[in-house]
This record gives C-alpha cells, structure tokens and sequence, in this order.
C-alpha cells in the first residue's frame, strides 16, 4: 500500500499508476469519500497513456483518521508534499465538490512547474454558505442539518444520501444503481466520522474567491444544472468569472455526481480540455 507520511505524523494513502514520464493527472476525491471514487476516470486515462494518481484525503478512506486538521489548508499542504514526493510535474488536477476546493486552494500555491491545467467538477468553490458578502448561498442551517444526520446515525445517512439527492436518483424516471449508493456508502463508512463531521464546515464555510483568481492556468469548470447538492447558479458560473482563463461547460439535468452516473460523456470532455 502507498503511503506518504506527513510533518505531524498522519498517512495519506496513495494510487500512482502509469508511466512515471507520462503526463499525471491528479485526481481529488469530494466528501465524504475516497480514491476509489476515480476508478473509471483512473481506468480511462490510463488506458490514454497517462500516470494517474488519486489520494484518500487526510481522515477520509485508507488515509490516517484524523480528529485535527481537517481544513482546507492542511489539505493543500498535505498535496503540495504529495507533490513534491512524487516530484509531479506540469500535471493536470481534477477536483470533484470538496476536491474541487482542495484543487483550487493547492494550485493557487503550487510551486511552479507543478501544474499545467485544472478542472473543477460540480465543486465548492467560491463559498457555499449563505452570508451578507454571499447572499445566494446556501443558510447555515443545511449544514447543521448535515451534521446532526452524521452525528445521529452516519450509516443511514450514508445511504440516504447516495440515494437520494447526490446522483438524482431521487428525480421522477430516474433508476437507482444500487451498486453505486454501495460503493458511496462503503467509502464514507472508510472514514473518520469526526474528519466527515469538521469537513463540512470546510467544504461549506471556506471562501475560495482569492485563490480562484490567484489562479492562471487554464481552468475547466463543469456543472449539472440539476445538482442538488451545490447548486450550479452559486458555483460554476460564478467560479469562471473570478477564474483569469477558464471555460464553462455546463450539463442540462446532470446531478452532483455526473461524474459516476455519466461518465461516458465527462471523460472524452476532460481528455479534450486536456489534449486542447
């Protein structure tokens, strides 16, 4: 198993696959989940000769369950020591919901040379909580929400969740894959209930508006206009507009989860935004 052990002592878990010369794609999981939610984007770039790596988030998965450091900048610096480990070079980062905060808060304080282009799926970023600076946001109270389901019984809450609103499945015509609402349920289960508990203040609290415009590589933003869970309006277009070079690409009734339930259509798109 690969691991990489930070300064404070804690694992972080590891899939590096591929050619080591080969241009990595760096996969960055959302909440509350893991590596393995990448297989098919994993399994497909590869078969594209690229080296890709996807890394359990600290208190997530196969990573050590952390009951500190469970912000959004300790999760930057955990994958800027990533980085350097693996001495990653010109990679492009993927990052999905929360991963897509932890992209932009690493590549806006990447080293140089480190990153090549960025892509942003169905991500956090600006900020999600409603404010008097962030008036469309979500309330406050849709996060205590969240967190009294977890506290109160986590399992169930991890199947309801997946269930539900995360892939769609909770839309009129729309058939659940129970081995998908599995699969979620099995990588939340993974991890540290008090990590999953601290990381939705971070993924719903932090405001990423100075790192998305620090940022000046390339930048691909993708939503569904049916994500139930960020809703699109707050986040996607908003992101491109404080973003120096980016595209958005927006997908008419796609939920959350697009990734999982229609990759067939996100893959050829990353590798297009990848290849242009």
């Amino acid at each position: 198993m690969d691991t990489l052990k930070m300064q404070d002592g804690v694992s972080i878990f590891f899939k590096d696959w591929g050619p080591k010369d080969a241009q990595p794609i760096v996969f960055h999981h959302g909440w509350p989940l893991s590596a393995d939610d990448w297989d098919t984007q994993m399994l497909y770039f590869l078969d594209k000769g690229f080296r890709v790596i996807a890394h359990d988030r600290r208190g997530h998965g196969r990573s050590t369950q952390t009951w500190d450091g469970n912000d959004m900048d300790t999760y930057a610096a955990d994958m800027i020591a990533l980085a350097d480990a693996l001495d990653l070079k010109n990679a492009v980062h993927i990052g999905h919901s929360t991963g897509g905060g932890e992209v932009a808060r690493y590549v806006a304080r990447s080293k140089p040379g480190r990153v090549a282009k960025a892509v942003l799926v169905s991500a956090v970023p600006p900020i999600m909580v409603k404010s008097d600076s962030n008036p469309g946001g979500l309330p406050i109270e849709v996060f205590d929400g969240l967190r009294a389901a977890l506290a109160a019984n986590r399992a169930q809450f991890y199947v309801d969740l997946p269930s539900g609103p995360f892939y769609g499945f909770n839309r009129e015509g729309v058939k659940t894959i129970d081995g998908v609402v599995h699969n979620w349920w099995r990588q939340g289960m993974m991890g540290s209930a008090k990590a999953h508990y601290d990381c939705i203040k971070t993924f719903s609290e932090t405001d990423f508006t100075e790192d998305l415009k620090a940022i000046t590589v390339p930048v691909l933003v993708l939503h569904g206009t049916d994500d139930q869970i960020v809703p699109y309006k707050d986040a996607g277009p908003l992101s491109a507009k404080l973003l120096q070079n980016s595209t958005l690409k927006l997908y008419d009734g796609y939920p959350h989860g697009m990734l999982t339930v229609h990759a067939d259509v996100l893959n050829p798109d990353l590798l297009a935004f990848i290849k242009s």
